[in-house]
């Protein structure tokens, strides 16, 4: 069912920000920091593919993202709805049923064998594609699936998220250079608010997350291993 009504940006963030908290899919730990798929320290860790157990914020969730991409690309903008494998696959079929759109996903690269295929499903050329996936950080993963789906003679020039870092600079020029326009529902800034007023962490864990989201490459520099 298409959406068609919807709350203002601000509350969707704050609505979006409290849902991720709520499912625990938000995770805080200044004392001994994660480790990024990079290599890299970070006092903050996010798993957006636990939404997918949880039918009414998943629901929401997916009509948010729906309408914010109606909203800001337009009603009549896509074609055809591509997941990012593995963790877009499902929000790509979510929001592909909301907006009444075929639905494809994206490999991170060729199976190797039958057709040696990166799109699965069905992509024509001329068709415009909204690329979906859970989050981005610096924008750079979602190059290679944008490629893959212009390979095809479709074009892609936007793609969605329910979580979207926020503290890095170069991610809108990163994606910008590559004429992709980002659509996303909630910061790292959202959380930390939400994450304030909700008292579940302790005064000192929320000042070096805040420590961590203004210069995020100088806290990593100063506890690098």
């Amino acid at each position: 069912m298409i959406p068609t009504s919807f709350p203002d940006r601000d509350e969707i963030a704050r609505l979006s920000a409290s849902m991720l908290l709520e499912v625990e899919a938000v995770h805080f730990n200044a004392a001994d920091p994660f480790t990024l798929a990079s290599g890299l320290p970070s006092p903050v860790y996010i798993d957006c593919r636990k939404l997918i157990s949880f039918p009414r914020i998943r629901a929401t969730l997916m009509d948010f993202l729906a309408v914010t991409v109606m909203r800001d690309a337009g009603f009549e903008a896509f074609d055809n709805v591509a997941g990012g494998e593995t963790a877009g696959i499902p929000f790509a079929a979510f929001v592909a049923e909301r907006l009444a759109l075929p639905m494809t996903y994206v490999r991170k690269k060729p199976k190797g064998y039958g057709r040696n295929a990166r799109i699965e499903g069905v992509m024509n050329e001329g068709e415009r594609v909204l690329l979906v996936e859970d989050l981005t950080t610096d924008g750079g993963s979602k190059l290679s699936f944008v490629d893959a789906i212009r390979e095809t003679g479709a074009s892609c020039a936007d793609t969605a998220v329910i979580f979207y870092y926020g503290i890095f600079p170069e991610t809108t020029e990163t994606l910008s250079s590559h004429g992709i326009r980002l659509h996303h529902l909630c910061t790292w800034w959202d959380v930390l608010e939400v994450a304030r007023s909700s008292e579940k962490f302790d005064r000192e864990t929320l000042k070096e997350v805040e420590s961590f989201l203004r210069a995020p490459r100088a806290w990593q520099d100063a506890r690098k291993k």
